[in-house]
Formats: C-alpha cells, structure tokens, sequence
C-alpha cells in the first residue's frame, strides 16, 4: 500500500532549503552537498529543524559547513543563471514536494538523499532550463520514469 508523505512538511522543506543554501555558499551541487554530509547529519538536521530555524539559516549552514568540513567546490549555478534566479525558499519547496510525492512509508530521509543523488539534481539545479518551475506532478513523473517527459 504506498503511503503519502505528510504534504506542507514544513521540517522536510527548511531541511531542503537548508541543502540549497550550504549548496550556494560552498558551489556544490546539491547532491555534493548530502553526500558531504552523509544521512546521520541529514537526519539530525530533519529531526530537529524546528529548532535549527529559529536561528538565521546562514548561522546554521555555517555550523554545519564547520562540523562536517565541507570542501569548498566550483559549481555555481546562481552565476550561471541567466534569469532571474530562485531563492534558497523555492528550490527547498520544489525538492520538499517532490520528496514527499516520492516517498514510501516512513522514508522520508532516504528518498531525501536518493533524490538528491539521483539525476534529477542535475535538472532542478540548472536554472536556465527551468524544470523547478514545472508543476509538482509533471516533477514526480519525471523523476518516477527516469527521464524529462
């Protein structure tokens, strides 16, 4: 029986906009980003992001860049970016949605790093081409069939 992830997890979505902001502040992708810091850092951040976003997120990114010393690289798609670029808010949305129209059972971490790591990143992450922009369904269908439709 497939199990919907609570929809609006507000913990899940600070949890992605977080990922997105450590992405940007040390040009990494993404999916970089959760490998560097590996599921136990990615649980804790889910588990307690109630408590995480009461401090400003560049605080909290800074404290996990510092505990898990993340290597600095050289992705940066906001320079890349021709357009108007979305916020750290909305890309953590659109990775948020997706996670939770993907997951199974009580997964949700796991699908967390399996998207990330799954070549969807490649796609959400280049802003010219705007796949974050497409509906949530068009995205989970995408991301379920293996390939853009």
């Amino acid at each position: 029986m497939r199990f919907m992830a609570q929809k609006n997890n507000n913990d899940l979505f600070f949890t992605c906009s977080l990922i997105e902001y450590i992405g940007r502040e040390m040009k990494l992708k993404r999916s970089q980003v959760v490998k560097q810091l590996g599921v136990e850092a990615v649980q804790r951040i889910y588990e307690y992001a109630d408590v995480f976003h009461c401090e400003p997120i560049a605080k909290v990114a800074d404290d996990f860049i510092e505990r898990y010393k993340l290597e600095q690289g050289t992705f940066d798609n906001v320079e890349m970016c021709i357009y108007e670029v979305p916020d750290y808010w909305i890309m953590g949305e659109v990775y948020e949605r997706l996670i939770e129209d993907t997951a199974e059972d009580d997964t949700i971490v796991e699908t967390l790093m399996e998207v990330y790591q799954s070549w969807i990143d490649d796609y959400l992450s280049d802003y010219n081409i705007a796949v974050y922009y497409q509906p949530r369904e068009y995205i989970a269908e995408c991301y379920k069939e293996g390939t853009i439709l």
